[in-house]
């Protein structure tokens, strides 16, 4: 396969590079959606009875009172900016008990609400530029030090700069420092104003923003969003990060009447697709590697091709705890932590992580074209389900039952993109 240092150029138009990328490489790499499996799946009591119950679980609600809108729109730029950390899911939990999501949610807090209080506004591109990760760490609560035993003192340990968290941190620093820099040389006070500038300028012939026009926007002027790469000599297109914030920016101030701003149509984008979608999609049946190009791949998750493990998560145990209200990200408490799924590379990530995006379309076009005649009242909803709604339903019920929490998801690290 090609090495992750190649990377294709930027694509004309975004949204189609996405899907026509995606599928041609899960093609390539003989990836099977099968429509019995997606049928499967979208029939099962797991799916009926949690997907409107939990698709609207998006994590994107914050107790914090911004003083302008303008405040708001760089609190969510930030946020999604360093959406990112998947792969340090389980030293998180060592160290605060909670996971990626929310330890960066906990962080873009921080950041916030220390800026509120006087010292020094790190949410603007000058602190963004200059935060270090020690302020990160601070802010985060995580410990960066590891101890070692001192070499030639019998008994003795020393602390030195190292482990998970610590790279963890430096990639959040990073990406803070080369994002504000980038903002401070285009003249913008903060991310906020950057993403106001490209929601209200002038398209050409006078239409409304698109998706594609943020899309560009983001990966021309910033790396941590060109979620891109050349994999066994074909370019792939996921933008994951960007297409969660350009539909989280319509979810927040959508809702609004008039919205403060234009808005685009986000209920067509395709997935966010990050290491949980294609994790769960393997784990569901959808998702089939048994026959895949690359060999490793095709074990990464034995169980999966089991159809009585399939058949038992697809459907409702009496006792799953979160058949009442959904579970809230953060607050469902955990008797024993996480364990990391299997370590990948960066060409099987986006393997996996294109499949997903290719998969998702398939769900959805098939329940796009069920007979509504043959539908009960009960599963009527089905044929009207959206790209971004499956997305968090895939998200949120990896968190909502016991079962699925406890299902592998694939590791990658040193990554910005997911």
């Amino acid at each position: 396969m090609a090495s992750q240092n190649f990377t294709p150029p930027l694509p004309s138009n975004y949204v189609d590079a996405i899907r026509e990328s995606t599928k041609e490489l899960r093609e390539a790499q003989n990836i099977q959606v099968t429509d019995d499996a997606v049928k499967r799946l979208l029939f099962s009591p797991s799916f009926i009875q949690t997907f409107r119950r939990v698709s609207n679980n998006h994590g994107l609600h914050f107790p914090l009172k911004f003083p302008s809108i303008l405040s708001e729109l760089n609190f969510l730029s930030v946020l999604c900016l360093l959406n990112f950390a998947s792969g340090y899911r389980v030293p998180l939990h060592e160290q605060t008990g909670r996971g990626a999501w929310d330890n960066i949610r906990a962080l873009v807090f921080g950041m916030y609400l220390s800026s509120a209080t006087g010292q020094g506004d790190l949410l603007t591109a000058k602190g963004m530029r200059t935060i270090t990760p020690q302020q990160i760490a601070e802010l985060m609560s995580v410990k960066i030090y590891v101890e070692r035993s001192h070499e030639t003192l019998p008994g003795v340990t020393v602390g030195e700069l190292g482990g998970h968290v610590y790279d963890l941190v430096k990639l959040i620093s990073t990406t803070l420092n080369e994002t504000g820099e980038i903002l401070e040389r285009s003249g913008m006070p903060d991310f906020g104003s950057f993403v106001l500038r490209s929601l209200t300028s002038k398209r050409s012939g006078g239409s409304d923003v698109t998706v594609d026009d943020i899309l560009k926007d983001l990966a021309c002027a910033f790396p941590a969003f060109r979620d891109m790469a050349v994999v066994d000599g074909r370019p792939v297109y996921c933008f994951k990060k960007a297409l969660f914030f350009i539909h989280a920016l319509t979810l927040r101030f959508g809702s609004s009447s008039p919205p403060p701003f234009s808005l685009p149509d986000t209920a067509k984008v395709p997935v966010f697709t990050d290491n949980v979608l294609p994790s769960l999609l393997i784990h569901l049946g959808v998702l089939d590697l048994s026959g895949a190009k690359d060999a490793a791949l095709r074990s990464i998750f034995p169980d999966a091709a089991n159809d009585t493990q399939v058949n038992t998560l697809l459907a409702v145990p009496k006792d799953t705890p979160g058949i009442g209200t959904a579970v809230v990200p953060g607050i469902m408490p955990r008797t024993t932590l996480p364990k990391d799924g299997p370590v990948v590379t960066s060409d099987q990530a986006y393997i996996l992580r294109a499949a997903a995006v290719d998969a998702c379309e398939k769900i959805v076009e098939h329940a796009h074209r069920l007979d509504e005649t043959s539908l009960s009242d009960g599963q009527k909803w089905i044929k009207d389900i959206k790209l971004p709604e499956l997305d968090v339903w895939l998200w949120a019920v990896a968190k909502d039952r016991s079962d699925y929490r406890e299902l592998g998801r694939f590791v990658l690290r040193d990554t910005v993109f997911f």
